[in-house]
């Protein structure tokens, strides 16, 4: 008598192959690229615009010259916030979570595939839209107060920590998605509880809220993307590990529910 080995069924689920499933919904997607490119193209801009009007005698020869190229991250970093709400969120308003999650009986594999295609997707734009803003600006600061290289010390942790620390908050808003399984919710509850809340707080005349207050995501982020110590803050590796935690305490919450809950 002779046995036969089963033949493993060509379709089975794998990690590589979520993988590839959500980086093809990602950048299959025309509103991921236009989202992507408006944020590239604001930090841009306003990148060009610090280095083309700037003058040493205006009263910013003490602004952090990492911070003052790389301003327009703030209105960038919004664009992404929304597509990584979108990315979670923009499933359940679509139905189309009803699908993945019929491929991948198991959930999780799912949330763990987004968060690091659209993580590794961001910080790649964001990186390279730092890298040559900087670099951009940099033409015309060359004769001011401003004027720095990535060589200088601290400019390029500062440079490539501005699009470490938005990504990160990016993917703190793609976990808020997860969780609360509505764009408008997701982004009430980003807008309120990262960017309004931290503000609100720094009122009350309790030290040790002063210094919890830190290491929120938006203040951490700040940390981040400047090349000198500012006043009063975390320390570099203090904001990161916070700004890592705020992520990673998002998506095991989104994580907690997705097993638990239908979709």
């Amino acid at each position: 008598m002779t046995t036969t080995t089963p033949t493993p069924h060509p379709y089975r689920v794998t990690p590589a192959r979520v993988l590839r499933s959500e980086w093809h919904k990602l950048r299959t997607l025309r509103s991921s690229w236009i989202t992507l490119g408006s944020a590239a193209a604001l930090i841009l801009a306003v990148g060009i615009v610090m280095g083309t009007t700037y003058t040493s005698d205006g009263g910013d020869s003490d602004v952090d010259t990492v911070v003052l190229v790389l301003y327009g991250t703030t209105l960038g970093t919004l664009c992404t916030v929304v597509l990584g709400i979108l990315v979670t969120a923009g499933e359940y308003s679509t139905g189309l979570i009803r699908a993945s999650l019929t491929a991948v009986p198991q959930r999780l594999p799912v949330l763990w595939a987004k968060a690091a295609v659209f993580a590794t997707t961001v910080l790649g734009v964001l990186l390279t839209a730092s890298l040559l803003t900087f670099t951009v600006a940099q033409f015309f600061l060359h004769d001011t107060d401003q004027a720095a290289s990535l060589t200088d010390p601290g400019i390029l942790r500062a440079v490539a920590g501005n699009a470490v620390g938005a990504t990160l908050l990016s993917l703190v808003a793609l976990g808020l998605g997860a969780l609360l399984r509505s764009v408008p919710g997701a982004i009430g509850a980003f807008i309120g509880g990262v960017m309004v809340l931290p503000e609100v707080l720094t009122m009350l005349p309790y030290n040790t809220v002063e210094t919890a207050v830190r290491y929120f995501p938006t203040q951490a982020a700040g940390v981040l993307g400047s090349a000198t110590p500012l006043p009063d803050a975390a320390s570099t590796g203090g904001a990161l590990i916070a700004l890592v935690l705020w992520a990673a305490a998002t998506l095991i919450a989104a994580a907690a529910l997705l097993r638990r809950r239908d979709a």
